[in-house]
């Protein structure tokens, strides 16, 4: 996976786990929180990859920065 396409994917996927768990971020961390769930939701979720193909790229790492979102309002709550 390129820097680049990894860049594009995670900022969409941050900005859209950011929308759905209701979270207002600036841009920089809506960007490093998609691609954390990028990383994520690609090892977890690689087999959907060769299964269905880009779609589900998408779909896992959006699944992974909603993971992410949700640890760090765990670990920022105490």
């Amino acid at each position: 996976m390129s820097v680049v396409f990894l860049i594009i994917i995670g900022a969409a996927a941050g900005f859209i786990a950011t929308r759905l768990m209701g979270i207002e971020a600036g841009l920089l961390p809506t960007i490093g929180i998609g691609i954390g769930g990028a990383l994520i939701g690609t090892l977890v979720l690689r087999f959907l990859l060769v299964l269905t193909g880009a779609a589900a790229g998408l779909v896992g790492a959006v699944l992974g920065a909603i993971l992410l979102i949700s640890l760090w309002h765990f670990g920022t709550r105490r």
